[in-house]
């Protein structure tokens, strides 16, 4: 009672108390703000050299290809990756709805290492569309593919992405479904994108 009377008696503590709080919530969301617009000129600007990526761990390679993503306007675009991810290290919404799935293959030393083969492409169409429900199904590498898996690639509607598609992709502003050939057509635009 005492602290009620002690406040009705100085009624002016209050009101500064309620103008500090707003200011500093008025600071805060500002500072917000400003975090997310430098956060997406960011974005916009992003560039991987091939080297860089080639210096990268395996999981840090898995968030550049979700950061590229998410500079390509899919703001949903989540690094899935790791044990018993079921084929799928990335997924996103683009802006015109589709849903990818994506495997990373990180080489260490690029165009030396193990070529991405038909085994790695199997798990992925096993489980891209069933599991996770993809429009685009695609593996990301930044080495070499085999034949064999490319022409699997193409019969069951598998999208790859190897070294030399990655060097665009990653050093230059295109979207990746622009630089892929036949990726279905648009959902329309979502809410996610």
């Amino acid at each position: 009672m005492t602290v009620v009377n002690w406040l009705l008696a100085h009624w002016w503590v209050l009101v500064v108390l309620g103008v500090l709080t707003v200011l500093a919530g008025g600071c805060w969301l500002h500072h917000r703000r400003q975090r997310e617009r430098w956060q997406a000129v960011r974005a916009r600007g992003l560039r991987y050299a091939l080297s860089e990526l080639d210096a990268l761990h395996h999981s840090r390679f898995e968030e550049a290809v979700r950061e590229l993503m998410h500079r390509d306007g899919c703001r949903d675009a989540v690094r899935v990756g790791g044990g018993g991810d079921l084929g799928a290290d990335v997924t996103a919404t683009d802006p015109y709805g589709r849903r990818w799935v994506i495997q990373c293959k990180h080489r260490r030393n690029g165009l030396a290492g193990s070529a991405v083969g038909t085994p790695d492409l199997q798990v992925l169409n096993g489980t891209a569309r069933q599991v996770h429900g993809a429009d685009v199904a695609l593996i990301v590498t930044n080495g070499r593919v085999t034949a064999p898996a490319v022409t699997f690639a193409q019969q069951q509607r598998l999208h790859v992405v190897d070294r030399h598609t990655l060097a665009v992709w990653a050093t230059g502003s295109r979207p990746l479904w622009e630089l892929l050939r036949a990726v279905p057509p648009p959902r329309g635009a979502t809410g996610l994108s």
